[in-house]
């Protein structure tokens, strides 16, 4: 992607995974892994789910146990009772969005928000999202797997900048139904949901579907999740945006200059 495409987009040339996050001691989506994010002056890519009591929260895993010990879906739970829960136990709890909007709102940084849909409610957490993100004043694109959520966005806020999610389901199926593997795997809804980019696995990225439409329709992609300085350079130069983790401070400083 050139720069003035990223651009007008309103793109970041990279995003700081869930945060800039040092586990186990900083833990992923965390306050500390936003904040040290905003320390080192990065962009941030962060997952936001709609709970019980129609807060918005911001967690990546449906599941609770992976992240606090504890088993459950988050959906299913309200405020109060998911600020008990600790994060890889640290001190850190689940943020809200509210909270990290806040943080983020005069730092001129961007935000990539992936939305996260539960039990086939995209259009309630949608609309939720854009409802806070209306009063927000910071840069921000939103993205998702599903692409209804892309859909909806079109519809209720046409300007938002809007990326589809994608990998090769067929390696993993993440408990998808048999016919979803290939649609989403190939991308089938954007025909309809018209991303403005693409955010797709990087080491699948040789997909068919894919590269005909980065490749010779020219819409922009991004690339996750990069680990590794080496596979930062190669997504930068194969004209992706790199969103990564993992990555020590010192060997950042060294990709940052360019």
């Amino acid at each position: 992607m050139d720069k003035k495409t990223r651009e007008r987009l309103g793109l970041a040339p990279m995003y700081a995974h869930r945060g800039y996050h040092d586990k186990p001691a900083i833990p992923e989506n965390s306050m500390a892994a936003f904040r040290r994010a905003i320390r080192f002056g990065l962009p941030t890519e962060i997952d936001v789910h709609l709970i019980a009591d129609g807060s918005l929260v911001v967690f990546h895993d449906d599941d609770l146990e992976r992240e606090t010990g504890v088993k459950g879906t988050i959906e299913d739970y309200d405020l109060s009772n998911l600020r008990k829960l600790r994060l890889e136990g640290t001190d850190e709890v689940i943020p809200t969005f509210d909270e990290v909007l806040d943080l983020y709102e005069d730092t001129g940084l961007a935000l990539l928000i992936e939305l996260k849909v539960n039990r086939g409610n995209y259009r309630e957490l949608s609309r939720a999202v854009a409802k806070r993100l209306d009063s927000y004043k910071g840069p921000f694109a939103v993205q998702s797997f599903d692409p209804r959520v892309l859909v909806e966005f079109k519809k209720i806020r046409p300007d938002v900048v809007r990326g589809q999610l994608a990998k090769d389901f067929r390696k993993s199926t993440e408990g998808l139904p048999f016919y979803q593997i290939p649609i989403l795997t190939n991308l089938m809804f954007n025909a309809l949901s018209k991303p403005d980019f693409i955010s797709y696995k990087f080491r699948d990225r040789d997909n068919r579907a894919l590269r005909r439409s980065v490749d010779k329709k020219g819409t922009p992609e991004a690339s996750w999740t990069i680990r590794t300085a080496k596979a930062f350079r190669a997504a930068e130069r194969a004209g992706c945006i790199p969103i990564f983790e993992k990555i020590e401070p010192e060997e950042l400083k060294e990709l940052l200059k360019g």
